[in-house]
């Protein structure tokens, strides 16, 4: 009997055993996606906690858009205090971005996204539990400093050339919002940068390194102490209505349950109207 028939008879041949390696390597790759998702979601959208459960407590994770912080902070608050022991934790950031990490494998519980496009990133991946919910709209306005350098008046001012105008990133709900609604008043702008959310055009308005910046009527009353917001018609024309719903794989499903009831809540529509949002 040859080496190789012995072999064959005696365990795996190395043919056989080339599809169990072929399966570990893309385990392994797998695995380094969803942890590599994992680390993208900490350091691309600034992770917080609203509160500390300890070691033994719960924790459930909510992604959700940046123009979603100020609210959710204060909603994921309300949920800690009636649920001792447990812990929210948020990664606030670009709608775009938290989708693809889910898609990845980040294990969050909850998404909550600034339109329904990039809220299909994620149904269309399998990622989602259920039919997704709108929960808010909101509608974008001019973001100037207080002390209004560029003398902004309307939509219209900011084709001028010299003005330091600040958008999203294309790809982010508050980018195609942008195109959107400066398409609709006839209005081409050169912007200075294109941010990858909301809140990075806010700051560069807020510190003085743009005359004026597209942002939602929520992040201007987040900030209303650094920052006016002009209105403008055309804003009308790209209305963002906001989805969330718990993912597929929810480590904690009745947590993000739960989560989700505040959120659609009267309690929780009354905390999104105070901060700006349009609810249903």
């Amino acid at each position: 009997m040859s080496a190789v028939t012995g072999m064959a008879t005696g365990g795996k041949s190395a043919a056989a055993a080339r599809p169990d390696r072929a399966r570990a390597g893309r385990a392994r790759a797998g695995a380094a996606r969803r942890a590599a998702a994992v680390m993208a979601a900490v350091a691309v959208t600034g992770c917080a906690a609203t509160g500390d459960a300890g070691t033994d407590g719960e924790t459930l994770t909510v992604f959700a858009a940046a123009s979603l912080t100020e609210p959710f902070t204060a909603l994921g608050r309300e949920f800690e205090a009636a649920r001792p022991g447990v812990r929210v934790r948020f990664g606030f950031g670009g709608s775009s971005t938290l989708a693809r990490q889910i898609t990845e494998g980040a294990p969050a519980d909850v998404f909550a996204a600034a339109s329904p496009a990039t809220m299909a990133q994620v149904t269309r991946a399998g990622d989602a539990a259920g039919t997704p919910r709108t929960f808010a709209r909101n509608r974008l306005v001019i973001a100037v400093p207080k002390d209004d350098p560029g003398r902004v008046r309307d939509v219209r001012d900011l084709a001028r050339p010299g003005l330091k105008v600040v958008l999203c990133a294309a790809p982010v709900p508050c980018g195609a919002a942008a195109e959107k609604a400066l398409g609709a008043a006839g209005v081409s702008v050169a912007p200075v940068s294109r941010e990858q959310d909301v809140k990075a055009v806010l700051a560069k308005v807020r510190m003085g390194e743009a005359d004026a910046g597209l942002v939602y009527r929520s992040d201007v009353k987040a900030a209303a102490s650094q920052v006016a917001g002009i209105e403008f018609a055309a804003s009308a024309r790209a209305v963002n209505d906001y989805p969330i719903v718990r993912t597929a794989n929810a480590p904690e499903a009745a947590l993000a349950d739960g989560f989700l009831g505040l959120v659609l809540s009267a309690r929780g529509r009354d905390v999104l109207a105070r901060a700006g949002f349009e609810v249903p």
